[in-house]
């Protein structure tokens, strides 16, 4: 049984603190999103935050309500901060669907 490989990538982004709330559950909502890094713009990690591959379908904001209450009282706290956001996607693996047509 073949596995399908996952390719990743990160990216950076910087916004104000007050859209930090709104821009996580966006981020969460789409799906692909596997680890989120908050930082301070120094570059200091404030909060690192793991999400499987399942909480986007169904009650994600209910799933990191907490979490989501925790980002708003550091967002009352500063001006600016970078998001680190790693993602991850699927290869398509039409390769075995046709091996395994007789």
């Amino acid at each position: 049984m073949n596995h399908t490989p996952k390719r990743g990538w990160t990216e950076e982004l910087e916004i104000a603190a007050s859209e930090l709330v709104d821009r996580v559950k966006e981020l969460i909502a789409e799906g692909n999103v596997r680890r989120l890094i908050i930082r301070k713009p120094s570059g200091e990690v404030l909060i690192e935050i793991p999400l499987t591959a399942g909480v986007a379908v169904g009650g994600a904001v209910t799933i990191i309500a907490p979490i989501l209450a925790a980002l708003g009282a550091m967002a009352a706290l500063l001006v600016k901060v970078k998001i680190e956001v790693i993602r991850t996607t699927e290869e398509d693996d039409t390769s075995d669907d046709e091996d395994n047509v007789q």
